[in-house]
């Protein structure tokens, strides 16, 4: 019996022009049909919107074998071949486990497309904003719809501070392609930068929606979201978006893995302040077996807490 697991798919591929994606339309059907033999987890008349030009799937999740699974990623591979901008990732999960995972992205010689990858790159190099930055603006004067390029240039803004610049490349991603996750968190960023917590919590709650929580992304954007309520005094709120996160249990690899402790720490803290003490000892003793990791909560920081609490519950902690 074949054994069936979560198969999810998301993301939007561009093709620029009608020929262009009438062609990868018509290659799509006619491999679905003759070479996979209909062993495609969605259909061409599912995915193609003429009227944009792209292949787009918001989110499809579906039940599939490996083998399906795999046909699919290798349709969208050759049909990505067509395309100018955009990506698509799919998982196959089981329990909350990622098994597979791939992301299907054009790698042709168009300039949109090398422009995009050469500022993708230069995006994480110390002191190549400004060549991050050119190749991304590229990307955009050649194919203005390039959703991606704008949240990168986006991200590269928000580094230099430049906010305002910022805010426009994020708002025109967002406005290009409103599925994605990743520009309603760069725009949040902005927004906490300069302490407009209201307007990135609106912002977090959208990358939370448009995320799947197999996605650091969507992990993250809870950790934010608790510190920007806790900024704006909501305690019991925040407290309740660190119980999800501190529950959660991540891979070393994952970047929030190194947030568990600070995380727990302010959950504690939240617990405290809303009067829900024996759980705050629970979490406060979860802390202390943290490794310190990022956000540099001190022992100290832990033991202050502590003290806070009533003899009975402080000698239970020190034990």
């Amino acid at each position: 019996m074949t054994t069936m697991h979560k198969a999810i798919f998301c993301g939007r591929l561009e093709f620029g022009n009608e020929r262009t994606f009438e062609q990868a339309q018509k290659m799509f059907d006619h491999w679905r049909e003759n070479h996979y033999r209909g062993l495609i987890l969605f259909k061409g008349e599912d995915v193609f919107s003429s009227e944009q030009m792209s292949l787009d799937i918001p989110r499809l999740i579906a039940q599939s074998n490996d083998r399906q699974w795999l046909n699919t990623v290798n349709l969208l591979r050759q049909v990505s071949e067509y395309a100018i901008a955009g990506d698509v990732s799919a998982w196959l999960s089981e329990t909350g486990h990622i098994l597979k995972y791939a992301v299907i992205e054009p790698e042709g010689d168009k300039t949109a497309t090398q422009s995009y990858l050469q500022g993708r790159k230069l995006v994480s190099v110390e002191g190549k904003e400004a060549e991050a930055q050119a190749a991304l603006s590229r990307a955009i004067e050649k194919f203005e719809r390039h959703a991606l390029a704008y949240e990168r240039r986006g991200y590269v803004n928000y580094r230099l501070r430049n906010y305002k610049d910022a805010l426009y490349d994020y708002t025109k991603s967002i406005n290009i392609n409103n599925s994605l996750p990743n520009p309603y968190y760069g725009r949040a960023l902005v927004c906490i930068a300069q302490n407009d917590f209201e307007s990135a919590v609106v912002d977090l709650d959208y990358t939370i929606e448009k995320a799947i929580a197999l996605q650091p992304i969507y992990w993250t954007a809870r950790r934010l979201k608790a510190e920007c309520l806790i900024n704006m005094g909501k305690l019991a709120d925040a407290a309740k978006e660190l119980r999800l996160f501190t529950s959660r249990k991540f891979l070393k690899e994952d970047p929030n893995f190194a947030w568990r402790r600070k995380a727990t720490y302010q959950y504690a803290k939240c617990l405290i302040a809303i009067g829900q003490k024996d759980d705050a000892l629970k979490a406060l003793q979860q802390a202390a077996a943290l490794p310190q990791g990022e956000g540099k909560i001190s022992n100290e920081d832990i033991q202050e807490l502590i003290d806070q609490l009533p003899l009975g519950k402080k000698a239970a902690a020190v034990a």
